[in-house]
């Protein structure tokens, strides 16, 4: 059976080298030669293929959204407005963010032209079609995990179940994904599986558990490289 490469890049890769490395050939990057670049102007989703190097900490909301156009942006998918499918505690300033009500109303497709999902009802319930083969990267590869080497499996969302913002811990956020060090991030299992106590979590694409930290080192010490979903909103 026919294996996607996996994407293999240091997780501390700033936006700027990743971009960079678009342009050179690498062999992380997409093909260069004239007319061998996939299109992929029409994905509307995709797991973020590198972290921008501060784990927990992305800028908050913005940075992260900023991140996912700018990963978009070097493989063609730039047009669309895209956003990070993240939730964010209230501050003193605005009220709390839920994960599903910043993506838009679907349906999402993968880099590779596969559905994940119709909607936001589908999107959290039974009928997800977000797991191992279809989570994909903006490059169109499958992110590394168990049995390789790192182990990635471990999707970044602050977020329940339903798309809400995680309630009931102490902090599910890294602090409004602004944190690189204290706090903690609620994630889910992109390969919907794991070891943890109750086997729903363990399928959970979104809501799993959570971190011990926020910095990339506590992060990878439970299976994560600090990635999220990027979704189109239009």
């Amino acid at each position: 059976m026919f294996m996607r490469p996996l994407f293999l890049v240091p997780a501390a890769l700033s936006l700027a080298a990743l971009l960079g490395a678009c342009t050179t050939g690498t062999p992380q990057a997409p093909a260069a030669a004239a007319g061998a670049t996939p299109d992929r102007s029409a994905m509307t989703f995709f797991v973020t293929s590198v972290n921008p190097g501060k784990g927990g900490d992305l800028g908050g909301l913005a940075g992260a959204d900023a991140w996912c156009k700018g990963l978009a942006d070097a493989v063609g998918a730039g047009r669309h407005t895209w956003r990070a499918y993240l939730s964010a505690p209230a501050t003193a300033g605005s009220p709390a963010v839920n994960a599903r009500d910043r993506i838009g109303k679907g349906p999402w497709t993968n880099a590779d032209g596969v559905v994940v999902a119709r909607n936001l009802e589908e999107l959290h319930g039974a009928a997800n079609n977000i797991n191992a083969e279809t989570g994909l990267t903006q490059l169109g590869a499958r992110v590394p995990m168990r049995p390789q080497v790192p182990n990635w499996h471990d999707i970044m969302t602050g977020s329940d179940p339903q798309g809400l913002l995680k309630t009931g811990v102490p902090d599910a956020t890294c602090q409004g994904w602004t944190s690189a060090s204290t706090g903690s991030a609620f994630v889910g299992h992109l390969n919907r599986t794991g070891i943890n106590p109750d086997p729903v979590a363990n399928v959970s694409w979104n809501a799993s558990h959570g971190t011990p930290g926020c910095s990339l080192p506590e992060l990878a010490r439970v299976g994560g490289g600090g990635l999220f979903y990027c979704f189109a909103a239009d």
